[in-house]
């Protein structure tokens, strides 16, 4: 294997916890509530319900492709040609999303932090910190989970009783009042956004210690995430109502700077902005090390980390080219980027899957009859 670390059952379930927070707390929320209104928490619970059916549905890849990451399932499944086109289209697939994060870093960076910053200086500085954790390997990745978890769900929990006073359950009233659909419509964005991004651990199964309990892991780790992004998205309606959510581009960050306790514990936003930055700080670098390690095994090399500077001055030059301004990536995400993840992210393998169990089926017949 290339990789030589291994990750607990523990450091996964974090892991997976932390990749579905990812940047879902500051831009899922608009995105949502722009199709679901105040009944945007309603997709949240259905977007949960799918992402735990389709992790479940990640998690038998152990058995279907026992050792293999998914760009080697796709190469044993499809053969050399397919499999490889197929292979390389995964690999970009890996890589948009680690260049539109990139993006979304530096937008945020620059319009609500540090003004006037020019974009390449952030990009550079966080591309660096991803490179050195992708070269220490998953399992440092997986430790830095572990230390960042505990201070993650503090913030969280702090900034979620700080603002408690503020709220009013009447925001989410009436209830389905436009009927189902707007809120399935709110739900696919927040499943493919949230719940099938995961689909990256299939290319770090092989590196679990106990591969058996790997379904409870995933699950809670799914679940664990879900719930956080359900309390998030439900607080920002509660809070600013449906209409500001929509138009605000950084909802719960600007909820933020609404706490007011006491008079002495106010101005907090940064706090959600460090909950943000370290969580999206590992989406970045788990689809950042898939695509190297998807690379090295596909091209069959022999080292991985050598390709971990070129691929981040890569990210560096594509993330301010992909959108001239947030806005359009906005659109393109709600568009086009939802579709781009849904195929990834469930029908690749689901097809996968079922190539396996045709085979198996195929396998037993044949023995049969000899």
């Amino acid at each position: 294997m290339l990789e030589k670390g291994k990750i607990s059952n523990r450091q996964l379930t974090i892991l997976v916890m932390l990749l579905t927070i990812g940047d879902s707390i500051l831009v899922i929320p608009p995105s949502t509530t722009h199709y679901a209104r105040q009944n945007a928490w309603i997709s949240t619970i259905i977007g949960m319900v799918a992402g735990l059916l389709t992790t479940y549905m990640y998690s038998r890849f152990v058995k279907a492709y026992p050792n293999l990451t998914l760009i080697q399932a796709i190469q044993k499944a499809l053969g050399k040609w397919i499999g490889t086109i197929l292979s390389l289209m995964t690999l970009m697939f890996f890589l948009m999303i680690g260049v539109g994060s990139m993006r979304e870093i530096s937008d945020f960076v620059v319009s609500e932090m540090l003004q006037g910053t020019p974009i390449p200086s952030i990009l550079i500085l966080f591309i660096l910190i991803v490179i050195m954790a992708t070269r220490l390997g998953i399992e440092v990745i997986g430790r830095a989970g572990e230390i960042f978890t505990p201070m993650i769900i503090i913030l969280f929990l702090v900034l979620t009783v700080a603002i408690i006073p503020q709220i009013e359950f009447v925001r989410i009233t009436p209830i389905l009042e436009d009927g189902i659909k707007p809120v399935l419509r709110g739900a696919i964005s927040i499943t493919a956004y949230t719940f099938l991004e995961p689909v990256v651990f299939l290319m770090f199964l092989p590196y679990v210690n106990q591969q058996q309990k790997i379904t409870k892991s995933l699950l809670q780790g799914c679940f664990l995430g879900g719930i956080i992004i359900f309390l998030t998205l439900s607080v920002s309606i509660l809070v600013l109502g449906p209409d500001l959510t929509t138009r605000d581009i950084y909802p719960s960050y600007n909820i933020a700077r609404r706490i007011s306790v006491g008079g002495f514990f106010e101005r907090v936003e940064a706090l959600i902005a460090l909950q943000w930055m370290l969580t999206l700080f590992i989406k970045v670098t788990l689809f950042f090390y898939a695509f190297i390690l998807g690379v090295s095994q596909l091209f069959k090399l022999k080292e991985f980390r050598v390709l971990t500077l070129p691929t981040g001055l890569i990210l560096v030059a594509l993330a301010p080219l992909i959108a001239p301004n947030y806005t359009y990536y906005n659109t393109v995400f709600d568009n086009y980027l939802v579709y781009y993840v849904i195929t990834f992210g469930f029908f690749l393998p689901l097809v996968l899957l079922g190539v396996a169990m045709f085979r198996r089926a195929l396998h037993k017949d044949l023995k049969s009859r000899n």
